[in-house]
C-alpha cells in the first residue's frame, strides 16, 4: 500500500528554485492581457511544453461523487486504477483523492505498480484533472503551474451542471504540495482546451474558450492574447468547434493533437457518429489544411479514424469514442480501445506510425468514456524541468 507523497529534498529544492525564476508579478495573480509572457531572469520564456517532452510524474484524480456517476461509480474507479497502473509502467503516478476516500483509492491502486502510485489527500469532485488541474509551463531551470480558473466548464444553470467547488481549488492545493509557484491565468478555461507543439503553437477551439460561459465580454483577440501571455504561446490556430452539444463545448483534445512540431493527428468520426460532429471534423480539416505554425511550417495532418459506434461496447450519446484522446507518457502512448476490433487495430497502427519511438498501450475505458471523456481528460503531466 502506497503512502501519500512526500517530495524528496532534492526534487523540492529544484522545483522551488525553478519557481523562484518566475517574476513576482506573474505569481499568484492574473497577468494583464497586455503583458508579455513571463520570463526567467535570463530572459527565457516560460512556455507550455509538448506532452511528448519528458515527465516527472502524472497526476490523476479519484472520482468522488455518487451524484455524478451513480451506479457507475465503482466501475469508473476501476477504470481509473487500470489506467494508473498502465501509466505506472513508464512513470510515477499521483492520484488526488478526498481524505475520506483515500484508503479506497490506495486499495484499488496500491498493488502491482511499476513506478510508485501515490495517493495525495486533496479534496476533489470528479476525475477530470486535465481540466481542473494546473497546466505547467517551463523554461531552463524553471517550472510553474498555470491555474486556468476552472468553473465547471461554465455549465452552472444548465443540464450539464455538476458540483465543482473542490475541483476549482485543487490546482492551488496541488501546486502548494509540490512547492511549485502558481500563475493565475487571465482567462477561464481547461487543460483539455489547450494543445501545443511545445514550440509556441497552440491549437484551440473557439467554442470552448471564446464563450460567455467562460470568458464573458472577451473577444477572440483578447482571449488569444491571454493565452499567449500565460502559456508562452506565439501563435494560436483556432478551429470553430461546437458549443452546447457536450459538457466541454468541444475540447481540442478530442479533435486534434500535435504528434510533433508541424504534425497533427485529426479525429475522423467513425460510422454512427452524429452529423453535427462530422461537420466539426470537416471544418477542422479545412482550417488545418491551410494553417501554418509559429515557425511558418504548413501542418501535416494525419487522420485517425474512429470506431463504428454500432460495434463498440459502450453506448449512449455522451460516450466518447475518440482514439485521439490518448495520453503520451515517457516511452509510451496510452490509448483507448473500444471493442471494434478492426478500428482498434487501425488506431494502434496510426498511433505507432506517429510515435515510432514509443510503445502503444491500449486500455479499455468504457466507464470513463460513458461520462464523455477519455484517458487524456483523466490525466495531467508534470513536465521535467529542462
Amino acid at each position: 500500500m502506497n503512502t501519500p507523497h512526500t517530495p524528496a529534498p532534492t526534487r523540492r529544492s529544484l522545483l522551488k528554485f525553478g519557481a523562484a525564476a518566475v517574476p513576482l508579478a506573474a505569481l499568484g495573480v492574473a497577468l494583464p492581457a497586455t503583458a508579455k509572457a513571463a520570463t526567467t531572469p535570463a530572459g527565457a520564456v516560460l512556455r507550455m511544453p509538448a506532452e511528448s517532452d519528458r515527465h516527472t510524474r502524472t497526476f490523476m484524480a479519484w472520482p468522488a461523487l455518487y451524484s455524478i456517476w451513480q451506479n457507475q461509480l465503482s466501475a469508473v474507479r476501476r477504470d481509473i486504477a487500470k489506467v494508473a497502473h498502465e501509466i505506472s509502467r513508464f512513470e510515477p503516478v499521483v492520484v488526488l483523492a478526498r481524505p475520506g476516500q483515500a484508503a479506497d483509492a490506495r486499495y484499488y491502486c496500491g498493488s502491482g505498480a511499476y513506478y510508485a502510485i501515490d495517493v495525495l489527500e486533496i479534496a476533489n469532485d470528479d476525475l477530470w484533472i486535465r481540466d481542473f488541474g494546473p497546466t505547467f509551463v517551463v523554461a531552463p531551470g524553471a517550472v510553474a503551474g498555470v491555474d486556468t480558473n476552472f468553473n465547471g466548464w461554465g455549465k452552472t444553470g444548465t443540464s450539464y451542471y455538476q458540483p465543482f467547488a473542490n475541483d476549482a481549488v485543487a490546482a492551488t492545493a496541488l501546486l502548494a504540495e509540490y512547492g511549485v509557484e502558481r500563475i493565475r491565468a487571465p482567462f477561464v478555461g481547461e487543460g483539455g482546451s489547450l494543445e501545443t507543439d511545445g514550440e509556441g503553437t497552440l491549437l484551440a477551439t473557439v467554442s470552448s474558450l471564446v464563450n460567455p460561459n467562460r470568458n464573458p465580454g472577451m473577444s477572440q483577440d483578447q482571449v488569444e492574447e491571454a493565452l499567449k501571455t500565460s502559456l508562452g504561446i506565439d501563435k494560436v490556430v483556432w478551429v470553430p468547434g461546437l458549443a452546447g452539444q457536450d459538457i466541454t463545448d468541444c475540447h481540442i483534445d478530442c479533435l486534434a493533437r500535435f504528434t510533433a512540431p508541424g504534425k497533427v493527428i485529426l479525429d475522423q468520426p467513425g460510422p454512427g457518429v452524429d452529423a453535427r460532429w462530422v461537420a466539426v471534423y470537416n471544418e477542422t480539416k479545412r482550417v488545418l489544411s491551410s494553417a501554418t505554425d509559429a515557425h511558418g511550417r504548413r501542418l501535416h495532418v494525419t487522420e485517425l479514424p474512429g470506431p463504428d459506434r454500432t460495434r463498440i461496447r459502450g453506448r449512449g450519446k455522451d460516450f466518447l469514442s475518440s482514439y485521439t484522446n490518448y495520453y503520451t507518457v515517457n516511452g509510451a502512448v496510452i490509448a483507448p480501445q473500444f471493442g471494434d476490433g478492426y478500428a482498434d487495430g487501425v488506431a494502434r497502427a496510426v498511433l505507432q506510425a506517429a510515435h515510432p519511438d514509443r510503445r502503444i498501450v491500449q486500455v479499455g475505458i468504457d466507464s470513463i468514456a460513458s461520462g464523455g471523456g477519455g484517458i487524456h481528460c483523466a490525466t495531467q503531466s508534470q513536465p521535467a524541468v529542462p
